[in-house]
C-alpha cells in the first residue's frame, strides 16, 4: 500500500519543479523579447540620426546639388 508520508505528494518538490519551469518560460520570454528589440536597433539609429548628417550623406553620394544642400543646411540650422 501507499501510505501519505512526510515529503511525498504535493510537496516542496513539486513547488520547486513549478518554480523552474517558471523561471525557464520567462527566461524564454526575455530572451525573445531581447532579440525582437535587437534587431530594431538598426532602423531606430537611422531615426536617430542627425539630419545635417544626413544632408551631407545626400551631398557627398551626388543626391543633391551645392544649391540644395545650402538651402536645406540653413534650413536646418
Amino acid at each position: 500500500m501507499h501510505d501519505w508520508m512526510p515529503g511525498m505528494g504535493w510537496g516542496v518538490g513539486h513547488l520547486f519543479m513549478i518554480a523552474f519551469w517558471i523561471l525557464v518560460i520567462l527566461g524564454i520570454g526575455f530572451l525573445f523579447m531581447a532579440l525582437m528589440s535587437r534587431g530594431s536597433e538598426g532602423a531606430a539609429s537611422q531615426e536617430k540620426e542627425p539630419a545635417l548628417e544626413m544632408l551631407k550623406k545626400r551631398y557627398a553620394r551626388g543626391e543633391i546639388n551645392k544649391e540644395e544642400f545650402e538651402e536645406k543646411r540653413k534650413d536646418l540650422e
